[in-house]
């Protein structure tokens, strides 16, 4: 497995050093006659673009160096790619094409990435030569050194190194010499990785910053404007969400319970004033309010739905869902397989999906069978709710579902439905972990 860190050199094996190694050294070496003929080149078709440019003459002619400067760079971009260890995109450049000829003559001069091009071009051979120089010495001294007693014999040996017996009959400054020759290969060979890759890694930054540094500054510029984008939508959708569960509670109780309770008080009253005069009628008063009660718990345990249950908080989704497909009025199959627990945002919104979902299947879709799925991926929750009724459900407003998208648009999450009219509904909520 190879680790790559900024400015340092990478973990690798010693197949993949020799590997760098290759790469670095070819990288340095081929970028010195780029560097030259880019300089030459750049140089050139500016100074003569620029001086001629009041007779118009130079604009063309500028423009081809711009043009043929952006060749250059996207070569370089591909050549830097494995010395950095990560793909180097290629900037977007500015299209000029279906425009007029003037247009597009001019079009490379109002874009920063082309001039930023040129300015590499020309300024490129600076880190190169140092570079190449480094590169060079270190592997001239490399196999110079370690093949010295290859070689070194056939140089002639001065009069008094014939004059000194030494080991083998040669001279003992041949011997002081092949030491010396052989400590030098092998500091050079031992430091020549971190030099070379040093070497490569100055060129490869010089080049990364102007060539794609203000495309990257751009896009992490965009990405930041999307990420805020999505949370002020976020923010507008728990609102909205938590606005539109208020007034339907709020409605609910007004419509159901509160009703209920207001008629219970004035049995209770009646009930009251009767018990001295007609005891059975204020019985029966006292029985009504009875029912009453009951039917006023049952509407209110009806509507705690939409509040998180206490189960959830203690056992879970499972448990959670499971109780909820119990109380459901259409046979539902559960496929949610034990979890670990998850964030609280996370379980109480796939929750209220659930909810949602089975109360709606049981208001309007006429279905005979409901299937819920809660599945675990790397990624987030993925759960699901299909029914065998009627169909046409919508996410759009004024319909049941579109408080339901805000509550997991909130959530950081995607819900989708698919209902055709007469072939039932498949709601999928995906939430992020």
């Amino acid at each position: 497995m190879t680790t790559t860190h900024a400015g340092a050199a990478p973990t690798r094996s010693p197949a993949g050093k020799l590997r760098q190694l290759g790469i670095d050294t070819q990288y340095v070496l081929l970028g010195f006659p780029i560097a030259l003929v880019t300089l030459v080149l750049g140089l050139t078709g500016f100074a003569v673009g620029v001086s001629t440019a009041v007779i118009w003459i130079g604009l063309p002619l500028l423009a081809g160096t711009l043009m043929m400067s952006r060749g250059f760079a996207m070569a370089e971009r591909a050549r830097i790619s494995p010395v950095l260890g990560r793909r180097i995109p290629q900037p977007i450049y500015r299209n000029s094409r279906g425009k007029g000829a003037f247009r597009r003559l001019v079009g490379p001069f109002t874009d920063g990435q082309y001039w930023l091009d040129l300015l590499h071009g020309v300024f490129r051979l600076v880190p190169n030569v140092l570079g190449f120089c480094f590169v060079l010495t270190w592997w001239a001294g490399t196999l110079s050194g370690l093949t010295w007693w290859l070689w070194g014999w056939t140089i002639p040996q001065g009069p008094n190194d014939q004059d000194l017996p030494g080991l083998l009959g040669l001279g003992s400054t041949y011997l002081n010499r092949s030491l010396f020759y052989l400590a030098m290969g092998v500091f050079f060979a031992g430091t020549l990785f971190w030099v070379v890759r040093w070497s490569a890694l100055l060129e490869a930054k010089f080049a990364q910053g102007l060539l794609i540094g203000a495309y990257e500054l751009r896009r992490q510029v965009t990405d930041a404007e999307e990420a805020r984008d999505l949370a002020r939508q976020q923010k507008a959708a728990a609102v909205s969400a938590e606005a539109v569960a208020l007034r339907k509670l709020e409605r609910d109780i007004h419509d159901g319970p509160q009703q209920r309770l207001v008629r219970l008080a004035m049995d209770l009253g009646r009930a009251e004033q009767k018990f001295a005069d007609d005891p059975e009628h204020a019985r029966a008063l006292v029985a009504e309010a009875l029912t009453q009660t009951r039917e006023t718990l049952d509407e209110l345990r009806a509507l705690s739905r939409g509040i998180a249950p206490p189960i959830l908080v203690d056992r879970g989704l499972q448990a959670a869902l499971t109780a909820l497909a119990g109380r459901c009025t259409v046979p539902v199959d559960l496929d949610a397989p034990p979890l670990e627990r998850l964030d609280p945002g996370v379980e109480s919104t796939a929750y209220f999906v659930v909810a949602e979902a089975l109360t709606n299947v049981a208001k309007h879709s006429h279905a005979n069978e409901v299937q819920v799925s809660v599945q675990r991926i790397a990624t987030g929750l993925i759960v699901t709710v299909s029914d065998d009724g009627v169909g046409g459900a919508s996410l759009a407003k004024g319909h049941g579902l579109a408080g339901l998208d805000d509550r997991v648009r909130a959530a950081g999450g995607v819900l989708a439905v698919d209902s055709r009219e007469g072939e039932g509904t498949r709601l999928t909520a995906a939430l992020p972990l």
